[in-house]
């Protein structure tokens, strides 16, 4: 039994590998294609370097309903601060009261 479960476990990381080492770089794009990307898209995960990564947005209409948005800059190939759309997020009780809305 416990081969059984080792064989499945190892099939499993097989399949899921090649998806996590599929997923576009900020790193390995110009600003330019990195913004067109999420524009194109209107919210995708990208890779930010190394293992880090995180969902960005064309606009709000890409977020829950109760989400804000927040400007995302991430390093790009030609630039370290590049401006590619926005973050989702859940707006704070300071977002509420110090002036933002």
């Amino acid at each position: 039994m416990p081969n059984r479960v080792l064989a499945v476990a190892l099939a499993l990381c097989a399949f899921t590998a090649p998806a996590l080492a599929q997923r576009a770089s900020t790193t390995s794009m110009s600003c330019s294609q990195a913004k067109t990307l999420v524009d194109r898209r209107g919210g995708l995960v990208l890779g930010t370097g190394g293992a880090t990564y995180d969902r960005f947005v064309r606009d709000r209409s890409f977020c829950e309903v109760t989400e804000i948005t927040v400007p995302a800059f991430v390093p790009a190939g030609d630039t370290p601060r590049c401006f590619v759309g926005y973050r989702c997020k859940e707006p704070s009780r300071d977002d509420w009261f110090d002036g933002g809305f």
